[in-house]
């Protein structure tokens, strides 16, 4: 990653991992956790996700409505899961290369139960034309505070599907 297009939350969860990358796989699930509010849900492809699977995703940009075509490409059972995201044409790569990205690192001593550091990473280093798509729109500056309320959402998530 290059650190110059990227930007990572962490977040302190009481959950173990395998509960956290749970939710993560479940693309049915990622609407209701997206913070920036432009995921509109109608996920179409496997669930749960897997390494190289690809799904799509309904999304809005203010509003106007388009598909988002995503890519596993990192994954590590209970650890690590990232998507690359693509807007495409007729199956041609028009914009896109951004990664989303979920490493959880299990926390020892936790007191309470299992715990969990998730660091949530925006990645545009590989982005085409990210200039233009992505820093002069201001989609890193918007991210932060998106992808923080998204972790709190995830937390909210796990919290209801019972700690542990």
């Amino acid at each position: 990653m290059t650190a110059h297009r990227t930007l990572s939350v962490s977040k302190d969860i009481d959950a173990a991992p395998e509960r956290l990358f749970a939710v993560l796989r479940d693309p049915a699930r990622h609407a209701a956790l997206d913070g920036s509010g432009m995921l509109r849900g109608r996920p179409e492809g496997p669930s749960p996700l897997g390494p190289g699977d690809r799904f799509t995703m309904g999304m809005a940009q203010g509003p106007v409505p388009y598909r988002s075509v995503n890519v596993v490409v990192e994954y590590e059972p209970d650890r690590l899961i990232a998507w690359e995201t693509w807007g495409e044409l007729r199956g041609r790569r028009l914009v896109g290369g951004q990664r989303w990205r979920y490493a959880l690192t299990p926390l020892d001593g936790a007191a309470d139960g299992p715990a969990t550091r998730v660091t949530h990473t925006y990645d545009w280093s590989r982005a085409r034309f990210p200039r233009l798509v992505v820093e002069l729109p201001g989609y890193p500056r918007r991210m932060g505070p998106a992808m923080t309320t998204t972790l709190e959402r995830l937390a909210a998530a796990a919290r209801e599907n019972g700690n542990g």
